[in-house]
């Protein structure tokens, strides 16, 4: 049987005046399963979200790798991720759901920092024994989030839940290296700028031009952040972009070859053989073998 990819957007299960979300896993199950929708079928959201888990143990994909889901273990999504559940819901917690945004839109320099790093980070472990230092906070988000009352509401959950952030920082087992300010604020906007542009260029020298900056402090920067030289960097987004092209089955190999910039399929097929070692189609049937598994 065929398994599209589906593009969710925020108000696919979502019906709030502002665009901000706060429910339990369980909740999320049963909403979705009264929608006749599987969350174990492969998705991509067009918005931000995070996984807290609380109890339980179960397994989340996220763009084609396993997450283990455990007591402490915090994931944050962003935009364009393909990610799926477990078909079983084996896991409680709060899922967190937002319009980037929301969030950025109104943000202290010091704090879009601190966000830019949680959610530029795969995974966050804080362990069992730190889950009730973040139990006020998430009644309170829980608390405002039913709240009626839309006077002042999204200045007050976006400073909420910008403490729970710092908190789950604060918590953080593995302590992340912490960056200076604008070195890894350059390092963030040539990821972004990446989304936005690589259909134009795949050479690393030209977002550095982009971007203002020698494409030698573009290459520093990418080697102490993303522990890869600026090329590499950029062809591992391009690769990932493949793959959820692919994954979606609405394209043609030569449709994601022009889609993606490349002048030719023949190229888009080369590289990507050369980071894989199958071909798109090859890479393709075993997706579908996998979920059909």
């Amino acid at each position: 049987m065929k398994k599209d990819i589906e593009n969710i957007i925020f108000s696919r299960f979502v019906n709030q005046p502002i665009p901000f979300e706060f429910i339990s896993i369980k909740e999320l199950y049963k909403r979705c399963k009264e929608s006749a929708y599987d969350l174990s079928n492969p998705h991509r959201i067009e918005f931000n979200a995070m996984i807290l888990v609380t109890e339980g143990e179960g397994i989340h994909t996220i763009d084609f790798r396993e997450e283990i889901l455990s007591p402490g273990v915090i994931l944050p999504l962003t935009k364009d991720q393909v990610h799926a559940f477990d078909k079983e819901l084996r896991v409680k917690g709060f899922v967190i759901s937002f319009e980037e945004i929301f969030i950025t839109q109104n943000i202290s320099e010091k704090n879009l920092f601190h966000f830019l790093h949680i959610y530029h980070t795969p995974s966050i472990l804080i362990g069992k024994e730190n889950i009730s230092a973040l139990n006020p906070t998430l009644q309170l988000l829980q608390n405002l989030h039913e709240d009626s009352n839309l006077v002042m509401k999204s200045e007050i959950i976006n400073a909420v839940f910008m403490s729970l952030l710092l908190q789950i920082k604060r918590c953080s087992i593995y302590q992340h290296k912490t960056f200076e300010s604008q070195r890894f604020k350059d390092f963030i906007s040539f990821k972004q700028l990446i989304t936005e542009c690589y259909h134009e260029s795949h050479n690393a020298k030209d977002y550095a031009q982009k971007l203002s900056v020698s494409y030698k402090y573009l290459n520093d920067i990418c080697k102490q952040i993303g522990n890869k030289t600026a090329k590499a960097f950029l062809d591992s987004w391009l690769l990932l972009e493949a793959k959820r092209n692919i994954s979606e089955d609405k394209y043609t190999s030569q449709e994601i070859a022009y889609k993606m910039g490349f002048n030719e399929p023949s190229n888009f097929i080369r590289f990507f053989k050369k980071f894989t070692s199958v071909t798109p189609n090859q890479f393709q049937q075993k997706l579908k073998k996998s979920t059909s598994g």
